[in-house]
């Protein structure tokens, strides 16, 4: 009978490290994606800002070869 209860206790035990290590696990995986998913929308906000930058350059170019070929 005592074996039996050393037994579970140590399955208790086992259980439970294995549940923390696994959460503990987890919680570094997502703040991992949400590192990588920062980054992506860092980036998916600075798309609309490079194409109007590249807008206002390729509209001074066209002004600068206008004036040029005239």
């Amino acid at each position: 009978m005592t074996s039996e209860i050393i037994v579970a206790i140590l399955s208790l035990l086992g259980t439970a490290l294995g549940s923390f290590g696994g959460l503990r696990l987890t919680t570094y995986r997502i703040q991992q994606l949400e590192k990588k998913v920062d980054k992506h929308n860092n980036f998916a906000e600075q798309i609309p800002v490079m194409k109007r930058d590249i807008q206002v350059a390729n509209h001074r170019i066209s002004d600068i070869e206008r004036i040029i070929n005239k």
